[in-house]
Parts: C-alpha cells; structure tokens; sequence
C-alpha cells in the first residue's frame, strides 16, 4: 500500500508540475517548441540524458552485464564522444542559424528535397518504431517488475500491460500537448533526480550483498573488461566504431535530444549542459552494469535462467517496502522523459518542416501550435498501435530478441541521417542529388552486407555502411572539406579545458579497464 501511495504521489507531481508551467494560448512558436531559447544548462543537462535512460536499459542493460559484464557498459560511457562532438561542433553551426529543427540546417546546405525526405523520415521513425518501442518496454519492463502491485489494473497479464500503455502514453501526451518543451524538460529534471535515485539504491543494495566493492574484482573479475575479443560474437570490442558514428546521429542530429540545445539561452550553457550530461553517464554506466555484474557474485553457481531476471531479481529479493515504490517510480519516469520528449519533437518537425512549408505558408504562431498539437493527438495513436503490436508479437515469442532486431530497424534509416548530417556540416559543396543518392544508398548497403557477411555484427555493419554512404556523397560531389568546421567551437578556454578533461576521461577508463 505505502509503495502505491508513493507512486499515485509521483504522478501528481509530475502532473501539477507540468501544468502550472504550460504556456498560454497566444504562446509563440519559440514559446512552445524552444521554452523560449531560455533554458539553463542544470535543464539541459537533466532533461537530455533522462531523455535518453529507457525502462528497458534497467532490463536489457543489466542483463546483458550479468552475461558480458563490463563490456556493455561501453553503450553508455561512449555516448560521451557524441556528447562532445554536439557540444563543441554541431550545436555551435546550428546556434549560428536559430534553427528551430534540424532539417532545417539540413535544407541551407542540401536542399528541400533532402530536407523533406529527412524531416519525413524523422517523423515516421519517431511515430513508430521509437514511440511504439519506449511504450512498450516502459510497459512491459514496468509489469515484469510489479506485476503483483499491478494487478489490480487486470488479472491478465496482456490486458494489463496493454492498459499500462494506452495511460501512461495518454498521461505523457496530455501535460506535453498543454506545456510544450517547457513541461518536458520540468518534468524530466524530476523524473531524471527520482531515476538517479532508484538507480543508486539498487547499486548499493546489490554492492551491500556481493560483500564490498572490492568484491566486484574478487569475486567478478573475469567480467570488469571494457573490451571483448573481436570476434565476440555480441559485443566485439571493434563495435565501438560503429557505435561512434551512430552516436553522430543520436546526440547531434536527433530533434527530441537536440532541441533542449537549440532552446538554450546561450552557447555556454549548451556546452556546460552536455558535459555535465556526459558526467552523468557515468553515473548511469555504474548504476545500470555494476549492479548486473555484482549479481554474477551474489548467486554464485546458482545463476539466474533469464538474464533479464537481474534487475526484477534484486528488487524482490532484496528491497524493502517503501524503496520498492521509489524503484516503481523510477522506471515510470524513464518511460514518460523518453516519451513526452518524443510527442513534442514529432510535433516540432511535423508543424516547422512540414505544415509551415507545405500546407500554410502564411500559418501565423498559433496556427503552427496547434498543428504540432495536433500531432502529438495523431502519434499518441499510432504510438499506442505499434506499443500494443510489440506487445503480442513479444506473448506470441517470448524468446524474441526486440532490442536487437528494433536497433537494426532503426539503423535502416539512421545509417542514412549520420551520412546527411556529416556531408551538410563538413563538406564544402555537396551535390544535392548525389546527397539523395547517398542517403538512399544506405538502405540497400545494409542488405548487400547482410548478404556478403552475415556473421557481421550489425554494429561493425553499420559502420562500413555509413563510411560507403558518406564516400558516395563526398567523391560523387568532388568536394572537399570545410577545414573550420572541423574545429571546436568552446565558448571560453574554461569550457575548452573541461571538454579536453573529459575526453582523456573517456580514454583513461578504456585503458585502465581494457
């Protein structure tokens, strides 16, 4: 009872929190979609990387860790090159033009019809695949946990979970249609401090259990390697190439992460905001892996079945009553930050890029508003249809690998956004039609790939894919490169240092845990 009194008490505030702070009903375009171009880098930073932590990172995450250890911890730590690579080069080119959305930058240099198919691309991705996906992990990793405090919802478990998407999809889709971004980033500096703090209880229950600290080398040591051999076959250590790139398109030209930089009151503030981010993910690294591998410790030769069972595992084993709550709370709130940042991204990039361009041109401030909202209504729907389609397809093969097969379904199109997004920043004259060429390119690379080397992990693939793709473009245009925007753009030599400070971070913990 205590446990869903913390939760009903969660949801109020998260709620009344919004609310209060959504914008009127003459609210201007930058009023609604950029919070005014005046958040702060503590929001910045707080509401970029909850947006980014998923329920399903406490799952999946964790068991991978029980299974691999370390070595998965480096999705989350190498997020910091994307989040240097946005602070110091992209966001600085994107500060110079006030765009409002990322196609826009994307049309200066290669064109409307680049633009439009990117923008589309974008919009059709987000209310699909990601929407659909984050709901349904959200969940489904919710109920795997809860299932007995939920049950009051329905006895089926089917039933319940898809109940628990329709809501919390609704829920999201209300106070982000009434705020705008302002209600987004509010609720997600909430959401991230109640993520942060379910994370660090189950870290230090699961260090508590396993015996100390020093145990994770004593007991676990075979797993505290940031590096598998290359020809691992899940995670080779040569993945993080691939990974790199794609980090490009997650943390430079992603709208729902992107658009807190492009709200920012000044360039300081964006670059104070990612790297304290990337800080903070470090922090994620060690409360979502650590705790997986001190399981491995725990039980001993009496192992989990279901790797997956890790997280849930500690939560029932060992948490009390009270903390169990602040745990459920948790994983809520990595579901709603991921999803109202979703809703108000898709209603950014459908109402600058498409209503505004296409259908109104003469669409005054509130007529592009109320287009965006009425977005956010269409893709709650469609979210909600793909989050309830997972759903059966997961009951119908519960062994099915989605979080594999759902990243190789993105890539499909966000192989081709890393290649637009790098010729548009750094190549000097880029061809509009070979752009589109290179962009479309990437679609069938990926099947010829899948064919000539099939043992290929879809990381290392993703890489040559996106290098032949960039190629195309880069050698069809006969075009070189634009040498100053290669170079970091640090707002003073503080933030220049700090940047410095924390890539050799990054390098130092590879070498340190190889």
């Amino acid at each position: 009872m205590i446990d869903l009194l913390i939760v009903c008490a969660y949801f109020i505030i998260v709620f009344v929190t919004a609310i209060t702070g959504r914008t009127s009903k003459d609210a201007s375009v930058e009023d609604y979609f950029l919070s005014g171009r005046n958040l702060r880098w503590p929001s910045i930073a707080f509401s970029t990387i909850a947006t980014n932590v998923q329920g399903y990172q406490f799952l999946g995450f964790m068991g991978s860790a029980y299974l691999y250890g370390l070595a998965q911890a480096n999705f989350e730590i190498n997020a910091i090159q994307g989040l240097l690579l946005a602070a110091f080069i992209f966001v600085p080119m994107y500060f110079r033009e006030k765009i409002i959305t990322i196609t826009q930058f994307i049309k200066t240099r290669l064109g409307s019809t680049v633009a439009l198919i990117y923008s589309a691309s974008n919009i059709l991705l987000f209310s699909t695949i990601t929407l659909g996906a984050a709901l349904f992990w959200g969940a489904y990793s919710v109920d795997l946990v809860f299932g007995d405090y939920l049950a009051f919802i329905h006895e089926e478990r089917l039933i319940r979970i898809a109940i628990l998407i329709v809501f919390l999809g609704l829920f999201s889709a209300t106070y982000t249609y009434f705020g705008g971004l302002a209600a987004v980033v509010r609720t997600d500096v909430i959401q991230f401090a109640i993520l942060l703090s379910g994370g660090i209880v189950v870290l230090f229950i699961a260090i508590y259990h396993l015996g100390g600290w020093s145990q994770l080398y004593e007991k676990t040591g075979d797993l505290m390697h940031l590096h598998l051999p290359a020809d691992h076959p899940t995670l080779p250590w040569i993945h993080i190439f691939g990974a790199f790139l794609l980090n490009i398109n997650y943390w430079c030209a992603n709208q729902s992460v992107v658009q807190r930089s492009l709200a920012a009151k000044s360039l300081k503030d964006v670059q104070i905001g990612l790297m304290v981010g990337g800080v903070m993910k470090y922090f994620m690294a060690a409360i979502i892996i650590l705790p997986g591998i001190a399981l491995v410790g725990i039980l001993g030769d009496s192992g989990l079945t279901d790797p997956d069972g890790a997280f849930p595992y500690l939560v029932d084993t060992y948490l009390p009553v009270g903390l169990k709550g602040l745990i459920l709370c948790a994983l809520f709130a990595s579901l709603m930050s991921t999803v109202d940042s979703t809703f108000n991204s898709l209603a950014t990039l459908w109402s600058i890029d498409i209503y505004k361009v296409y259908i109104n041109k003469k669409a005054t401030d509130q007529q592009v508003v109320s287009s965006g909202k009425k977005a956010i209504l269409l893709s709650f729907i469609s979210g909600v249809v793909i989050g309830i389609v997972l759903l059966y397809l997961k009951f119908n093969n519960p062994e099915a690998a989605f979080t594999h097969t759902l990243n190789e379904l993105r890539y499909y199109i966000n192989c081709g956004i890393v290649v637009l997004i790098c010729a548009a920043a750094f190549l000097a004259f880029p061809k509009q039609k070979v752009a589109l060429l290179g962009f479309i390119s990437t679609v069938p690379l990926q099947f010829l790939f899948i064919w000539l080397f099939p043992e290929m992990n879809y990381l290392v693939r993703a890489m040559w894919v996106i290098i032949v793709g960039f190629m195309v473009i880069w050698l069809g245009s006969t075009t070189g490169f634009v040498k100053n925007k290669l170079k970091p753009e640090p707002a003073s030599p503080m933030l220049a240092k700090a940047g410095i400070g924390m890539a050799i971070s990054l390098i130092v913990l590879h070498i340190v845990f190889h």
